[in-house]
């Protein structure tokens, strides 16, 4: 048997990245393809199967997507104290293999029941495995942010092939010939829990290479000794994990709930870690400010970029035509996969791009970074308007320019996502990193809830205008007023870096 590598021998790796990054990377990869998967349909399915007004369905989307991205700091939370990284994937893993089985089965029927399993099942796997990422630098090390962009675009290899092919089978863009009608929708739910099934096979061969990385926290005994973490501590987070879903459910199921939620546990988990910096030391606690600073910022940013799996589905599949460069595709999956695949092409020639600045010492800091992903957001913003101008009588218009605005959007969100994921594992304490990853999806859940209500009011604006031309300027009027939006946040962040700088002290 060989010998178990240490900490050290995994962060004193040669090159641009350790080799275990490639093993996070293809299981992030095929869980990413079930929850984009399944990401892309939702609102479609709501509206075309569920008969849900498209105010509502955005609403709904809103609710689920907020409640998978606010459980992802509950499963940080048990990963952190309970569970260990390892053990916290594979739960999340097999409770989202059975969400998906649950809609395979019956996607009318079921539909909010295995959404709330694979609401649950997304908070124990998400934010533990990027925390794993982090844990394979060194602190301080100039690769961590090209390492989080290789990761990410691992991410969006999966959220590309998810989120066009799962979409096009249920709609009947794909596979037609051997899939009939009445199948379509239990299929495409069908193969997004095959893909976690190969998530989690893949994690399991190759978990031995990450060393100490992710293993269950040990006990501490007064003496100083640490014994094994005990046995009905883990068996309770089992239970309680299920005894939850029908109370997720319901609160999935009803956007009230939702309201409510939300009100509450922000401020009670704001609570919580003044709690926690009370515990450590005034240079950690103003790197914890920091990134509280990026935590709020990114809750105006993920409200506006979310508007691609809400309004924006609803505009892609009534008031986009299919011809993308004499190509013949389904708006929808260009809607949803178009981002994943400018990812794919740009995150590691960034990520060259940051090691190559950062050598020459002119590498702009992470302020710098998140400001101008609200610039391009914004930017991209405005592409998405200046679509009206290409629609013809009928209230359909250009995908090619819409294709645009992606790419525009995609330079935003590259700044900004994956240079989160790594800051946060920077500005944190070691025993706070799943909490603080938690709370930075925690911050994108409450991105997602904006995104539902500001979804919501373009779409009643579209309803009133009358026909699909009115529709279309209502929507891209609000694209134009939320891009207004997008760029404003990004000058201030620029002006204020400075300051955040010195909260970050030596963190880079």
């Amino acid at each position: 048997m060989s010998k178990e590598l240490t900490l050290e021998e995994i962060q004193n790796f040669k090159g641009k990245y350790p080799k275990q990054i490639w093993s996070l990377f293809f299981s992030e990869m095929w869980e990413r393809f079930c929850f984009y998967g399944m990401r892309g349909m939702l609102v479609f399915f709501m509206i075309d199967q569920l008969k849900f007004e498209e105010a509502q369905s955005q609403l709904q989307y809103a609710a689920i997507q907020a409640f998978v991205c606010a459980f992802t700091f509950v499963g940080g939370l048990f990963a952190d104290k309970i569970l260990g990284f390892r053990k916290s994937l594979f739960w999340g893993g097999i409770l989202m293999i059975l969400g998906s089985i649950l809609l395979a089965t019956d996607p009318h029927n079921f539909f909010f029941l295995g959404m709330a399993f694979t609401v649950v099942g997304t908070g124990f796997f998400k934010p533990n495995i990027s925390t794993m990422v982090g844990e394979l630098y060194k602190k301080g090390d100039d690769r961590t942010d090209a390492g989080f962009s290789l990761f990410y675009a691992g991410i969006n290899l999966g959220a590309f092939l998810g989120g066009y092919v799962c979409i096009a089978i249920g709609k009947g863009h794909m596979l037609t010939d051997i899939i009939d009608v009445a199948h379509r929708w239990n299929v495409a739910f069908g193969l997004a829990a095959f893909v976690m099934l190969i998530s989690l096979i893949n994690f399991f061969f190759t978990e031995r290479h990450l060393g100490p990385i992710g293993l269950q926290p040990r006990k501490l005994l007064p003496s100083g000794e640490t014994v094994r973490m005990p046995m009905w501590k883990e068996i309770s987070v089992y239970v309680c994990t299920i005894l939850s879903i029908p109370l997720i459910m319901a609160m999935v199921k009803n956007t009230d709930y939702t309201d409510y939620f939300m009100y509450t546990v922000g401020p009670l988990t704001l609570l919580y870690l003044f709690y926690e910096m009370t515990k450590v030391t005034a240079v950690e606690r103003k790197k914890l400010y920091a990134a509280l600073v990026f935590i709020i910022f990114s809750i105006l940013f993920w409200g506006i970029y979310e508007q691609a799996g809400g309004s924006l589905s609803i505009y892609a599949a009534k008031n986009l035509d299919s011809n993308l460069l004499g190509l013949n595709l389904d708006p929808n999956g260009v809607n949803n996969s178009g981002g994943a695949f400018f990812i794919i092409l740009i995150a590691p020639l960034l990520g060259l791009l940051w090691i190559w600045l950062a050598k020459r010492k002119i590498e702009p800091n992470t302020v710098i970074k998140f400001g101008l992903g609200f610039i391009f957001l914004g930017l991209g913003y405005y592409v998405l308007f200046a679509t009206k101008f290409f629609a013809n009588a009928d209230g359909v218009t250009s995908l090619n320019f819409f294709t645009l605005a992606l790419l525009v959007i995609t330079f935003g969100e590259l700044c900004l996502s994956p240079i989160g994921l790594s800051i946060m594992t920077k500005l944190s304490t070691r025993n706070l990193q799943g909490m603080m990853m938690g709370m930075w999806f925690l911050a994108s859940a409450y991105g997602q809830y904006v995104a539902g209500i500001i979804g919501a009011n373009m779409s009643k604006s579209a309803v009133v205008g009358g026909d699909n031309l009115d529709r279309l300027y209502a929507y891209a009027d609000g694209y134009k007023e939320i891009a207004l939006y997008a760029v404003i946040a990004g000058v201030v962040l620029i002006l204020i870096s400075p300051l955040v700088r010195k909260l970050m002290q030596d963190v880079k």
